[in-house]
């Protein structure tokens, strides 16, 4: 009897990275007040390779989301589209975790649903590569692909094409149960008016870490390899303008700043016959700028 494929997503909220971020008052975080925030577009994609699973081979699609409230509105977006469970874990109080502490807690989050496939994007936009996807499967020992472009199912295994070096494709065979890490490449389906309507009546799941049985300690701060710092973003260089001679009139003045206080050069060349000559051209050159006496 073939196995039914139970296939976990994760869902992850990105930031527009064009508007200007700011830092928070203690210099450690990213204030997201006034920033765009929307769904990962690699964890969409995961999103549409699961649910075209689900439609050929008949399997179950559980979308998963960490963090506050609004994330409700990304995983109804998943249920529009087809998922047929959404979980949202709430976050609160794991501040200044890491890596090493976000696998902690996805690693608890596998467990507990126990998926035959893992599904989620690559990176993130805003923030690059997120390791901590492949750092909780690994943990529970599932093998994992990364840059998946699109897969297939092959009796007891997945044939996934994947990104290579120089755009180049590479097919691998993945043993089930596994975890794939998909691009952004695939263009998610766009959900009908009358699924939308109906995922707002849907129910999401509200899970609290208090439910997944794991000490604080093991998924805040005082579980993360790299503890948190201030920082600060870099100062932008002045233009800077050379201040014009206060002999010239008005008019050139206001020229000379205009054109940056900066006199153009004449764009003279010099053609020496010898290197006698050159040598005597360059000091001639070095005089008239003030860099020889």
């Amino acid at each position: 009897m073939a196995q039914k494929l139970e296939i976990l997503v994760l869902l992850r909220e990105t930031a527009d990275p064009r508007p200007p971020a700011r830092v928070i008052s203690t210099g450690t975080y990213i204030d997201d007040r006034g920033l765009r925030m929307f769904p990962n577009p690699g964890d969409l994609a995961a999103l549409e390779e699961a649910l075209c699973l689900a439609d050929s081979k008949g399997a179950t699609v559980t979308a998963v989301a960490i963090g506050p409230e609004r994330l409700d509105d990304t995983l109804r977006q998943a249920i529009a589209m087809g998922a047929s469970r959404a979980i949202r874990v709430d976050n609160h109080g794991v501040e200044g975790n890491d890596a090493i502490a976000d696998a902690n807690l996805l690693a608890r989050i596998y467990t507990i649903l126990s998926p035959t496939l893992i599904f989620t994007g690559k990176g993130l936009v805003d923030r690059g590569d997120d390791p901590a996807p492949a750092l909780a499967a690994i943990k529970l020992g599932m093998p994992t692909v990364t840059a998946a472009v699109s897969l297939s199912m092959s009796g007891t295994s997945l044939e996934v094409v994947r990104k290579s070096d120089r755009g180049a494709r590479q097919k691998m065979t993945a043993p089930i149960p596994c975890a794939i890490f998909f691009s952004s490449d695939k263009e998610p389906r766009y959900p009908s008016h009358d699924a939308v309507m109906n995922s707002l009546a849907a129910e999401v799941e509200k899970w609290h870490l208090c439910d997944l049985g794991l000490p604080l300690k093991e998924i805040n701060y005082r579980s993360a390899a790299l503890k948190t710092s201030e920082y600060s973003f870099p100062r932008l260089n002045p233009l800077r303008a050379t201040t014009p001679d206060p002999n010239l009139i008005a008019f050139n003045r206001i020229l000379s700043l205009l054109s940056g206080g900066v006199k153009a050069r004449e764009g003279k060349m010099h053609m020496p016959s010898n290197a006698d000559e050159a040598a005597d051209a360059l000091i001639k050159i070095f005089k008239a700028e003030g860099l020889l006496p």
